[in-house]
């Protein structure tokens, strides 16, 4: 058994925490038991001895372990950060171009809306001069119209007018009943 006991005790620095408790489950493992009894006889010393090694491997252990917990939440803590405004500058671009989209709707919807406004006001300004010219058109016709049978009934007159002679007297006497124009019977 002493014998044993000097193979267990290994330098503090060369044994890890997890290698002296697994030196003390075989210590145990491996112990006699007492006669008449389930219970195992261990070295006290031994045992101590070793739990004191582990103990003194175990600061270190968990100071690394501390910091390695540390360093995990600070990476995981700073990606955190960049994914945050990541995500903020992602949701001010969408905005951004929510409301550009939402601009050009609004200008298209203003371009329509004047081109609407200036067809309507085009349509009823042909309107307006096709009526105007109509009302004008109208009464040139009554002119030509007028005109045109004063033409005809002058060509009539002449067509049926005594000859020459006849006129002569009348002229001297100044009794022509029917001018050939208007204005020749004033």
């Amino acid at each position: 058994m002493t014998d044993q006991y000097l193979e267990v005790e290994e330098p503090a620095a060369e044994a890890s925490t997890e290698n002296l408790i697994h030196q003390v489950l075989e210590i145990v493992a491996t112990a006699k038991s007492m006669p008449l009894s389930s219970s195992a006889i261990v070295s006290r010393d031994e045992i101590t001895s070793i739990l004191q090694a582990a103990l003194e491997c175990l600061p270190d252990e968990l100071r690394q372990a501390r910091w390695l917990l540390r360093e995990r939440e600070e990476f995981l803590a700073e990606r955190g950060r960049e994914a945050e405004a990541l995500m903020d500058e992602v949701r001010a671009q969408a905005e951004r171009m929510v409301q550009r989209t939402e601009i050009v709707r609004q200008a298209n919807a203003v371009a329509q809306r004047i081109l609407d406004d200036a067809n309507d006001e085009a349509r009823t300004m042909r309107h307006e001069a096709e009526d105007f010219c109509d009302q004008k058109l109208a009464g040139m016709e009554i002119v030509l119209d007028r005109l045109t049978r004063t033409v005809q009934s002058g060509r009539a007159r002449l067509a049926a007018a005594p000859p020459a002679e006849s006129e002569a007297p009348a002229e001297a006497a100044g009794t022509e009943e029917d001018g050939f124009f208007d204005q020749d019977l004033s």
